[in-house]
């Protein structure tokens, strides 16, 4: 999102959160994660720690704002959109929007974090337990753009495979370094969903003796 589109109050805001985020990855890149202390962290942003708790609730969500940044957008698209063919089809338009409005800056944030999630259990757990709630919402989410009730099987799975997609994509991207950038990511995405129909009617070629 280009900050010059809020208020200045708003973009005073987002500049704050996002200082929190890069210093805070950096020195837990750097540091690691443990022994970073949120007073060093505030220190070095010259803010209070009142200030950090009123964008977030820990030190575990701040290193992984750049992933809360994509799917909070994500949810909003999907209560925004009209929904009138393939669920499957809607997730992804969703999720390519979404991508797209990112700064630039958050590729290497996303980066970054995947990198932390891989030695620090923590932050892993934390994504985890995020993944998880943020799934929920979606069932929720899209069942109400889609009229299917939010435990419906078929959409609950439709929307796993999604999921599964997506982290196919980022996985793949981020272990490689993040190459070509968002665009690059939104490449693999693509390639993702269009695996999924092949992938569900594939077959053994190996014939038991």
């Amino acid at each position: 999102m280009d900050l010059r589109e809020l208020p200045l109050r708003e973009r005073k805001k987002a500049r704050t959160r996002q200082a929190l985020t890069e210093t805070a990855l950096r020195l837990f890149t750097e540091k690691g994660f443990d022994h970073t202390t949120l007073d060093e962290l505030v220190d070095a942003v010259e803010v209070s720690k009142r200030t950090f708790f009123r964008n977030f609730p820990s030190k575990e969500d701040v290193a992984l704002a750049a992933d809360t940044e994509l799917w909070s957008t994500f949810l909003a698209e999907v209560d925004a959109m009209e929904v009138s063919g393939l669920v499957l089809d809607a997730f992804r338009s969703a999720l390519r929007v979404s991508l797209a409005r990112m700064d630039e800056g958050w590729g290497p944030r996303f980066l970054a974090t995947r990198a932390l999630c891989a030695v620090t259990p923590a932050v892993e757990a934390h994504s985890l337990r995020y993944c998880d709630q943020t799934t929920q919402a979606a069932f929720a989410r899209m069942g109400a753009r889609t009229g299917f009730d939010a435990g419906d099987v078929r959409l609950k799975l439709v929307i796993e495979v999604a999921i599964a997609a997506w982290r196919h994509a980022a996985l793949s991207w981020t272990a490689d370094g993040g190459p070509g950038g968002l665009a690059g990511l939104q490449r693999r995405l693509d390639a993702a969903f269009a695996a999924i129909p092949e992938s569900i009617a594939l077959t053994g070629t190996n014939a038991t003796r």
